[in-house]
């Protein structure tokens, strides 16, 4: 076991607390601007699109988690609706986040006149480093932990944060550690982000423009599915765990969506957009390859002269 309770205040500004949740996913963000960035520049995008869209689906997919962590804590919020807006925040729903996060990233698209499915590739990678790091924010607020466990990575959470089901007078602080699913995601996202990237560079593997995207929407509910397992705080419906439902549909279309990209007969556009792609494209032009070029120094050539008549 991990002997560990942290604080959720990283620093006090005079009376502005800054909490370690906000900060780990402006941390989470920042790498995902880094991996996003890489792969814009090494496919050829215009970056300013990637930095503005950045801003545009980051504010839907805080409106969109926030809804959803809501729904499913309803509990928490009923009695004190001020709570949903006013800081500090206790969590943010991904699936609620990811679905109004790519309805903005396509209607921005759209917008700017550039097709979404190869800027999807893009952001694949970078939404799962935002999820690398963005979860440990959980385990600064002492929540998304799992059942009791005697794992030696297995953390302590304060009798004050514990669920009904696990008082501390059952289960003593000083020995019982706690599955810690927030750094399952944690780990889960850092193997996607890798394995996204390397499947983007392999040349071995045939991939359509999105097919990243759609591995993220498939590897990401698989991991969330599993880990709805050991947690008993779960908004259900009929019992069963609604993340878990969510995740079966998300896996279902994204699956269904690869298999009809991916039938014969589709060729894929030109990936390259906007000015700086096409420049990007543009060979450079080559003074020595036109055959008018003059340097001054030769002798002009004589006018042919016209063949004798016959004699």
């Amino acid at each position: 076991m991990i002997p560990i309770t942290p604080t959720s205040i990283a620093i006090q500004l005079g009376p502005l607390p800054v909490y370690w949740y906000g900060i780990c996913y402006a941390v989470g963000l920042a790498l995902a601007y880094v991996v996003m960035s890489s792969e814009a520049r090494r496919r050829g995008f215009d970056i300013e699109l990637l930095a503005n869209g950045m801003i545009v689906v980051a504010i839907a997919a805080l409106v969109g988690g926030r809804a959803y962590h809501v729904i499913d804590q309803w509990a928490l919020y009923k009695d004190d609706l001020l709570k949903i807006v006013l800081p500090p925040y206790s969590g943010l729903g991904v699936f609620g986040g990811l679905v109004t996060g790519v309805i903005a990233a396509v209607l921005y698209a759209r917008f700017k006149g550039v097709p979404f499915w190869p800027w999807a590739d893009v952001v694949a990678p970078g939404l799962f480093a935002m999820q690398a790091i963005g979860r440990w924010g959980n385990f600064f607020n002492q929540e998304l932990y799992g059942p009791p466990t005697s794992l030696p990575w297995g953390i302590q959470i304060d009798c004050a944060h514990r669920l009904v089901e696990f008082p501390c007078e059952t289960y003593p602080l000083a020995t019982t550690g706690f599955h810690p699913l927030f750094l399952y995601e944690s780990v889960a996202g850092l193997l996607g982000m890798l394995f996204l990237l390397w499947l983007a560079r392999s040349s071995r593997i045939r991939l359509r423009h999105g097919d990243l995207l759609l591995v993220f929407f498939i590897w990401y509910p698989i991991v969330r599915f599993l880990l709805e397992t050991l947690r008993t705080d779960n908004w259900k419906v009929g019992g069963i765990p609604t993340a878990q439902l969510v995740s079966v549909i998300f896996v279902l279309i994204a699956f269904l969506v690869v298999l009809y990209r991916h039938r014969s007969g589709v060729v894929d556009p030109d990936p390259l957009l906007g000015p700086s792609a096409a420049k990007a494209r543009e060979p450079e032009p080559d003074p020595f390859a036109d055959d008018d070029w003059d340097d001054g120094d030769d002798e002009p050539e004589p006018d042919p002269q016209p063949d004798a008549p016959p004699a």
